[in-house]
């Protein structure tokens, strides 16, 4: 009896592998994949192609990496998912003259209503907070140099000023694409009336992180994020930036990589269980390659896959709970939590239990073979995109040998337990010439607004 069982658990898992491979990508695969990445960054760069390109290459106005700044205390503001923070920053000089950053800040959570009402809403509830930071550390008094981290495709014009292209992430206040996201900031702020603010900087979440790190290394010219959705920006050549004037140094270029696969580059790669997450979304067609890869998207396709399993009668016995058949019940965070399990498979036991399902050992060790194999993709797929940034970089140095840091901040990237490992060596494999440094940024995107922002006052005066 055990035996004709072993055989039927062992047939069911090989049934699943072959459903699982699919997911499977070869170095061919990504070499292809980071190619049209390339291709697309080259389109997004150059005026005549910028348009129709699908990764839109923006300049953030941010040149050089700062050598040093003013020195006091600033505020900096981060939007970029469900979550606002608000830190305020003390810049000083260390005892060599180095430079020396602290921190405190505070979490404000966005309801749902201003995430998807009038920009009005959105920015008023973002002023209500600084207002109730401000009256927290006694500051109300004072009008603090303001650096705004915002995480969404803006076209700058300057450092501190800059049109939302469009919402991403679930975002959708209307009133907000096509404006200058500072000046509905500066509105809303007179709006209250209770405090004063000089916003002197706004910048992406990756280039915050990217100079955030920068303090610690100096190497540092790559920023990247992998967490609700996922991006990088690095320093390129200003020749090579069409959009903006001049040819002496670099600039940081926002690459907005997650809108990458809008001309089909990854049609070949799309499964059904993409394109369903696609369909359902806020803004489908768009943010391919970021629907692979985010946190927001991670643990939806992990439940469709097990929904298929139960289609096939490979998983549960064949029935789903009403939970499992509920979109968006699959948290990304389950996926990390179901391949942290020890082996003993108890915590994948535990989370399915809330799942209103009854898991066998079996049932459980295949959640995780599908966790596995999603969450791997996405660590492939992401590694082909920066290797495709840093073999550039390389080229257009004409460098035999690169030696660079990557900053990194990001929800799956510091949370899930293998991604970093598989990124790290993926990305390695393919960019051979290159002596990568990752680099866990802490605090990155409000230190380094802060930062960006110490700069442009010195600049400024």
């Amino acid at each position: 009896m055990l035996d004709h069982r072993a055989r039927m658990e062992s047939g069911r898992k090989e049934k699943v592998e072959q459903i699982l491979s699919e997911f499977r990508l070869k170095e061919e695969d990504l070499k292809k994949v980071m190619h049209r990445m390339q291709k697309e960054m080259d389109r997004g760069l150059k005026l005549e192609t910028h348009e129709e390109a699908s990764v839109k290459m923006l300049p953030t106005y941010v040149r050089s990496t700062p050598e040093g700044s003013e020195v006091g205390d600033f505020l900096s503001l981060d939007l970029g998912g469900t979550n606002f923070r608000v830190m305020l920053v003390k810049v000083g000089e260390g005892e060599e003259g180095q430079w020396k950053v602290k921190t405190k800040h505070q979490m404000y959570s966005i309801p749902e209503d201003a995430m998807t009402g009038t920009a009005e809403m959105l920015f008023d509830y973002i002023s209500e907070c600084i207002s109730d930071f401000l009256d927290k550390h006694q500051l109300k008094h004072k009008k603090l140099p303001l650096g705004f981290t915002f995480s969404f495709p803006v076209r700058h014009e300057d450092i501190d000023k800059g049109i939302l292209l469009n919402w991403t992430k679930g975002f959708k206040a209307s009133g907000a694409e096509g404006n200058n996201v500072v000046g509905l900031l500066r509105d809303a702020i007179k709006r209250r009336g209770d405090f004063e603010m000089d916003v002197v900087a706004m910048v992406n979440d990756t280039v915050a992180t990217m100079i955030s790190c920068y303090y610690e290394d100096p190497r540092c010219e790559v920023g990247m994020i992998v967490g609700t959705g996922c991006n990088a920006c690095y320093m390129e050549e200003l020749q090579n930036v069409e959009l903006v004037e001049g040819d002496e140094g670099r600039m940081c270029v926002n690459t907005e990589w997650g809108a990458f696969g809008a001309s089909g580059e990854l049609d070949e790669f799309l499964l059904e269980y993409d394109r369903v997450v696609d369909e359902t979304s806020l803004n489908p067609g768009q943010q391919l390659y970021e629907k692979i890869i985010g946190g927001k998207y991670m643990g939806e396709i992990v439940r469709l896959v097990l929904l298929r399993l139960v289609d096939e009668d490979l998983l549960f016995n064949g029935c789903a709970s009403e939970k499992l058949k509920t979109r968006g019940s699959f948290e990304t965070r389950f996926v990390s939590q179901v391949e942290s399990d020890s082996g003993d498979l108890k915590q994948i036991y535990n989370l399915l239990s809330g799942f209103e399902v009854l898991p066998s050992g079996t049932d459980c060790a295949i959640v995780r073979m599908v966790c596995e194999s999603v969450s791997t993709r996405a660590a492939q797929m992401c590694s082909a995109g920066l290797a495709g940034v840093i073999n550039r970089m390389r080229e257009s140095r004409s460098l035999e040998t690169l030696k660079i840091t990557v900053g990194v901040d990001g929800s799956v990237y510091k949370l899930h337990p293998s991604f970093k490992d598989r990124f790290h060596a993926t990305v390695r494999q393919l960019t051979p010439g290159c002596d990568i440094t990752f680099l866990q940024s802490e605090e990155g995107s409000g230190r380094g607004a802060a930062l960006i922002s110490a700069v442009a006052c010195k600049m400024a005066s």
